[in-house]
């Protein structure tokens, strides 16, 4: 900002912003003292509502360069050619916790990535997990109401937390990741970034494939254990935001290896385990991760509110090339994110630096509304019309499913031949170490134990003995010690 006399919002300077204006020495304030109105009602009108999940977030900006020939699958301009480039910005977030909450806690993180294509902004909503709890969107409310305080005490309580999950066998493959060694990542740039979903991909031909994204840190995997998470949570609740800031102020630009898995729109119907369920990951031997990229963070926002508190990220902001799968969890979302915005941050909230597209322009028939910038100026808002305004193109991002079939209903999300809500996590706890088994069991067993009822943390123990017999077993040893 330019130095010289301070103004008022319209303008006008300031000559004194020590002192307010009084009827006399000592007297009462004066109505007509309109900096001190002024300030006084922006102060109190500074901040907007919190974000009801992911509030607690940081962020940075950075390029994507394409290191691969991925055009055989996609026809997405932004991965045209090796050595393209394409700014993003990039927020971390946890997921439960306020906005004023601590950085080191077990939680998933949020790892929300918005490309500024030539065609448009592409927002990919991920999380440093491959899976979720849950399969279903209509579940979600109800899930991080769990999460969150309760309604009575104000506090997280751990009978909410795991009679939910005690409830929905499906979230054990989730709180087994959770529970394990990543659980709690020693900073932002030491952990993994995923897509999570399954998505689109459509090249110039039509062809259809499904893909689920991965980004593998080139820091090194780096985590904390509960009790070291514990203290740094108390000295220091800012320690992820302020290890991301300062790492780029020194130069130290963290990156991340861009990765894909390719599914052939043929494969999807036969997979032996449903390629839309956001519980199941796609096993490496099936469909190996295919380098694509490098992400690079090289500069920090200007101004956190405005440019992290403010940013929106939308599962529905895809472009040419890319679109959405049957995945229940990402169909709801495509809603659900651009509906929390629209009201958090206002319906103008794409007009926003930080939101708006960098590499194209926004062409539209929306007008008015909070904080309209008056844009389109006389331009007519309606389409069609004659007067030169944007029009359609005819041609869809994405491919239309195929071989839908069947009435209308509430329908169970289809399981395929080696489905159920257990054997990944299973295979998860088989694939640790066994020092990496204690800790789990310990992490576990350290929540359950909190929770009043015997019958609900029966019932959380059995879903891990139901993915493996040997977890259960330690895992309700731990638990008994702990209850005494």
């Amino acid at each position: 900002m330019t130095q010289g006399a301070l103004t008022t919002e319209a303008g006008a300077p300031v000559a004194d912003n020590q002192n307010s204006e009084t009827a006399g020495v000592g007297g009462p304030v004066l109505l007509q003292d309109q900096l001190l109105l002024e300030k006084l009602a922006h102060f109190t009108r500074e901040r907007i509502p919190e974000r009801v999940v992911h509030a607690r977030g940081a962020g940075a900006y950075g390029t994507f360069t394409v290191t691969a020939d991925v055009t055989p699958y996609t026809r997405a301009a932004f991965l045209a050619e090796p050595g393209k480039e394409t700014e993003v910005f990039l927020r971390f977030s946890t997921v439960a916790g306020n906005l004023g909450a601590a950085d080191a806690v077990r939680d998933p993180r949020g790892f929300a990535l918005k490309f500024y294509t030539e065609e448009g902004n592409y927002d990919l909503v991920g999380n440093n997990t491959p899976v979720f709890f849950i399969r279903d969107a209509i579940k979600f409310p109800d899930f991080i109401h769990t999460q969150k305080r309760d309604p009575y005490t104000g506090s997280q309580e751990a009978d909410n937390v795991w009679d939910f999950w005690s409830l929905s066998p499906e979230s054990t493959h989730q709180v087994t990741w959770l529970f394990g060694d990543r659980g709690i990542p020693a900073s932002y740039r030491h952990m993994d970034g995923f897509g999570s979903h399954t998505y689109q991909w459509n090249n110039e031909a039509g062809e259809v494939f499904w893909v689920k994204y991965h980004f593998k840190t080139d820091q090194g995997i780096k985590n904390l254990t509960a009790q070291e998470a514990e203290v740094l949570a108390g000295k220091d609740p800012d320690s992820h935001q302020r290890d991301l800031r300062e790492a780029i102020e020194r130069g130290e630009f963290p990156s991340w290896t861009v990765g894909v898995q390719i599914m052939p729109a043929a494969d999807a119907a036969a997979y032996r385990f449903n390629p839309f369920d956001l519980t199941k990951v796609w096993p490496h031997a099936d469909y190996p991760v295919i380098e694509i990229g490098k992400l690079e963070l090289n500069r920090n926002p200007r101004n956190v509110f405005a440019e992290v508190e403010q940013s929106i990220f939308s599962p529905a902001h895809f472009v040419p090339g890319i679109g959405p799968s049957p995945d229940k969890m990402l169909q709801g979302r495509l809603f659900a994110y651009g509906d929390a915005h629209r009201y958090r941050v206002g319906i103008n909230a794409d007009h926003l630096p930080v939101n708006r597209p960098h590499a194209a322009e926004a062409r539209t028939h929306s007008r008015d509304g909070f904080l309209y910038d008056g844009r389109h100026g006389g331009a007519k808002n309606y389409e069609p019309n004659s007067f030169g305004g944007p029009q359609q193109t005819g041609r869809p991002l994405w491919q239309p499913f195929e071989g839908l079939t069947g009435g209308t209903g509430n329908h169970p999300t289809p399981t395929h031949a080696e489905d159920n809500d257990f054997v990944q996590a299973g295979n998860l706890y088989r694939l640790m170490t066994e020092e990496e088994k204690e800790r789990l069991v310990a992490n576990l067993a350290g929540a359950i134990s909190k929770v009043s009822r015997a019958d609900i943390a029966e019932r959380a123990i059995g879903n891990f003995a139901s993915a493996d017999a040997d977890f259960g077993k330690r895992l309700e040893a731990a638990v008994r010690a702990l209850r005494g």
